[in-house]
């Protein structure tokens, strides 16, 4: 599977059911996402894209927003 913006956000809105998201649009600080959603976020993430996900890099600065995952996932390739 392809890991890019279009596959994410197709993630978000099917699955995580969030209509109404961009790329910049906050996730967790915004109080759409809870940490169950996040599990899941993050297993579709390294499935997706084959990384490995570190507990220490699961922050607010990495996976707020959808842009801040796609930045987050090219730079750890």
């Amino acid at each position: 599977m392809i890991f890019d913006q279009n596959t994410l956000l197709a993630y978000v809105r099917d699955d995580l059911e969030i209509k109404d998201v961009e790329l910049n649009t906050p996730l967790f600080s915004s109080g759409l996402l809870d940490s169950v959603s996040m599990v899941g976020l993050l297993g579709f993430i390294e499935q997706a894209s084959g990384m490995v996900i570190r507990t220490e890099d699961v922050t607010l600065e990495n996976f707020d927003t959808p842009a801040r995952i796609l930045a987050f996932a090219q730079a750890t390739v």
